[in-house]
């Protein structure tokens, strides 16, 4: 789960990260008070999901409360598009309104889970304000990485070591390395998935302050974390992708044009990629679960063909603990349902395959069968360019 930066500050500000007083503002009204508030020149911040804020013009310095208040009536409503927003953008329906830091350097912090190693690894670059994909590509020395345990979190002298390999003058390395050892804490406190600091700034008088902040959350832990769920924000999300979550369905929105219905995660990837394979492209990671039922399925199923891009869809299923019967009684339930257009490629084996088959075939619609996974990745490539 993401969330906008105004909460991920707050969230960092519990566990003493500094960063700059401001306050969130829905309305033009509510940004002119928060810039008299803060008093002095303030930045307005559009508030969306997503990076490259600035450079689509969703940051902006006024000098006062009367050029936030302008800025704000622009930006509020407006379609901000980003590189990671994709052409669509998003509209903007909330602003930060914080103080203006003077800035004397930009530096970068960020905590991931590294899965070879099975532990938090926190990344610190000199290179702060750019893009860390493109630090990493071009210069990746300037990426320092430390890992630590989550019982102990970063250790003082982890993050010493991080703050003198960044060039941070002996005057403000305390400073930051609090900085960093908080952050930790942070990200393992709240099960965080990500959490990143950039840029992490250098002021002028001394102060090592986070001037962004972005926290992903893992779902998985959420429900040990009822007051992170309602810092949730739908509308920031892509409907079909909310609709999913309602019934417990792994569902990522993507971009192609064949529709994917798989059980398990490691199968559905080896899906998308046999399509690629095939020379299509998947418009969907869809996992229904090991104990998906007839009725989860055919949300599911519902679901999928709602993208609008889908032109073709391919079943792939393995039948365990999820039989072929089950799965097959749903889909067609939902084929029934939606006046199914789209062809449909099923490629099944396991449990109660030939009930599921049988199901399949003497349900009215055209489902075409797959002998093997490459069979049937070819079958709905070629049904999907028609």
């Amino acid at each position: 789960m993401k969330i906008h930066e105004y909460q991920a500050k707050a969230i960092l500000a519990q566990y003493h990260v500094p960063v700059p007083r401001g306050e969130v503002a829905f309305t033009v009204e509510e940004a002119e008070a928060a810039a008299k508030k803060v008093g002095g020149s303030v930045v307005v911040k559009a508030q969306i999901h997503a990076g490259g804020r600035g450079k689509g013009g969703g940051v902006k310095v006024a000098r006062d409360a009367s050029e936030a208040a302008a800025i704000a009536d622009k930006m509020l409503g407006m379609r901000l598009v980003t590189h990671q927003t994709g052409p669509e953008g998003r509209v903007v329906e909330r602003l930060l309104v914080e103080e203006t830091l003077p800035i004397e350097r930009e530096l970068y912090l960020g905590i991931v889970l590294d899965r070879v190693q099975a532990k938090p690894v926190f990344m610190a670059s000199a290179a702060g304000g750019m893009e860390i994909e493109e630090v990493a590509a071009k210069t990746p020395e300037l990426i320092l990485k430390e890992s630590f345990e989550p019982a102990t979190g970063l250790a003082a002298y982890q993050a010493r070591k991080l703050a003198f390999g960044m060039g941070i003058p002996p005057t403000s390395v305390n400073a930051a390395a609090a900085a960093m050892t908080a952050l930790a804490k942070a990200y393992v406190a709240t099960d965080a998935s990500l959490a990143e600091i950039n840029p992490f700034i250098l002021t002028k008088d001394g102060r090592a302050v986070a001037l962004d902040a972005k926290i992903n959350f893992d779902d998985n832990a959420l429900y040990r974390h009822k007051n992170l769920l309602e810092l949730r924000d739908i509308n920031e999300e892509d409907p079909l992708e909310v609709e999913a979550s309602k019934h417990g369905l792994n569902y990522i929105k993507l971009e192609g044009t064949v529709g994917c219905m798989v059980n398990g995660a490691g199968l559905a990837m080896a899906t998308m990629d046999i399509i690629k394979y095939a020379g299509g492209s998947p418009a969907n990671f869809l996992d229904v679960g090991g104990g998906a039922s007839a009725d989860q399925v055919k949300n599911a199923f519902r679901i999928l063909i709602s993208d609008k891009n889908v032109k073709a869809v391919l079943i792939n299923i393995f039948g365990g603990i999820l039989r072929c019967d089950t799965l097959a009684t749903g889909v067609v339930a939902a084929a029934r349902d939606l006046n199914l257009k789209v062809p449909i490629v099923v490629r099944m084996e396991g449990t109660n395959v030939d009930q599921g088959r049988k199901i399949l075939l003497e349900s009215g619609f055209n489902f075409s069968v797959g002998q093997d996974m490459r069979d049937a990745a070819e079958k709905v490539v070629r049904l999907a360019a028609h």
